[in-house]
C-alpha cells in the first residue's frame, strides 16, 4: 500500500505541474500585455523629440543672418561663435552621456530628470541668444556663451531621451512602433521650427507702409535721406522684436513638449538597471 501511495502522489504531482506552468504562463502574458504601450504614451515620448529638431533647424537657418544683419555684428566673428558652438556641441555630446551612465535610478527615474530640469534653463539660454544686448562691448561673448550653453542644455535634453527608448518597454516591438512614432515627428519639427521662425521674422522684414503724401521728386536729396534712415531703424528695430517673439514661441513650445514627455511617458527599470547599477554609455 506505501508503493502504491507513492506512485499516486507521484502521478498527481507529475499532473500538477503542468497546470502551475499554465497559470504561470497566463500570468505572464498578462503582465507583457499590461506592460504594451499604449497610443497616448507613444505619441507623448514622440513629440519630446520634437525641442531639439524646432531649435535646431531655427538656429541653422536664422543665426547667422541674425548675428549679421540684425546684431550687425563683423562676420569673422560671427564665423567664430557659429563655429566654436558647433564645436561645443561635439565636445557636449560624450560627456553627458558619461554623466548620464553615472547617475544613479530615483523615483522619478535615471533619465527624465535630466529632461526636466535642463528644460527651463535651457528656454531661457534660448530666448537670450535672440535678445541683442545693450553694450558695444561684450556682445561677441555674450553669444558665444548663450550659445554654447544651450547646447550645453539642450545635449542634456536629447541625449537621455534618445536613451530613454530602450527604457520605455521591454518589447522590441513596441520599442520600434514608438520610435517610428518619434521619426514622424520630429521630421514635423524641422518644418515647424523653420516655418515659425520664417512667418515671424519675415512679416517684420517686410513691412507694408506707403510712401508718405508729402514726398515728391521736388524735395532734396537731404530730406529723402533722413527718411530712409528713419524707416531703417524703425524696421531694424522691428525685426528683432520679431526674433525674440519667435524666440518666445518657440521656448514655450520646447516647455509644452517636455511637459508631455514627463507626464505621457514612464520610464521602466529594465533588467539591465536591475542587475547593474550603472549604464554604460560608450
Amino acid at each position: 500500500m506505501a508503493k502504491g501511495e507513492g506512485a499516486e502522489s507521484v502521478s498527481a504531482a507529475g499532473l500538477l505541474q503542468p497546470s502551475i506552468l499554465k497559470q504561470e504562463e497566463l500570468i505572464h502574458s498578462k503582465k507583457e500585455s499590461k506592460a504594451k504601450l499604449s497610443i497616448c504614451s507613444k505619441v507623448c515620448y514622440a513629440i519630446g523629440g520634437a525641442p531639439y529638431q524646432i531649435t535646431g533647424c531655427a538656429l541653422g537657418f536664422f543665426l547667422q543672418i541674425y548675428l549679421l544683419d540684425v546684431v550687425q555684428m563683423d562676420p569673422f566673428y560671427a564665423s567664430i561663435i557659429l563655429f566654436v558652438g558647433r564645436a561645443w556641441d561635439a565636445v557636449t555630446d560624450p560627456l553627458v552621456g558619461f554623466f548620464i551612465s553615472k547617475s544613479s535610478w530615483t523615483c522619478f527615474g535615471r533619465l527624465m530628470p535630466w529632461i526636466v530640469f535642463s528644460t527651463p534653463f535651457a528656454v531661457i539660454s534660448y530666448f537670450l541668444i535672440w535678445f541683442v544686448p545693450d553694450i558695444s562691448r561684450g556682445q561677441v561673448m555674450w553669444y558665444l556663451f548663450f550659445y554654447c550653453t544651450f547646447q550645453t542644455l539642450v545635449t542634456c535634453f536629447h541625449v537621455p531621451y534618445s536613451a530613454l527608448t530602450m527604457f520605455i518597454s521591454r518589447e522590441q516591438s513596441e520599442r520600434d512602433s514608438a520610435t517610428a512614432y518619434r521619426m514622424t515627428v520630429e521630421v514635423l519639427g524641422t518644418v515647424l521650427g523653420t516655418a515659425i521662425q520664417g512667418q515671424i521674422v519675415g512679416k517684420a522684414d517686410t513691412p507694408c507702409i506707403s510712401d508718405p503724401p508729402f514726398l515728391n521728386p521736388n524735395y532734396s536729396s537731404v530730406v529723402l535721406e533722413e527718411v530712409n534712415i528713419t524707416r531703417d531703424t524703425g524696421s531694424l528695430s522691428d525685426t528683432r522684436n520679431a526674433y525674440m517673439i519667435a524666440a518666445g514661441v518657440i521656448g514655450g513650445i520646447y516647455i509644452l513638449c517636455a511637459t508631455v514627455l514627463s507626464v505621457g511617458v514612464r520610464e521602466r527599470q529594465g533588467k539591465t538597471t536591475e542587475s547593474a547599477n550603472t549604464i554604460y554609455y560608450y
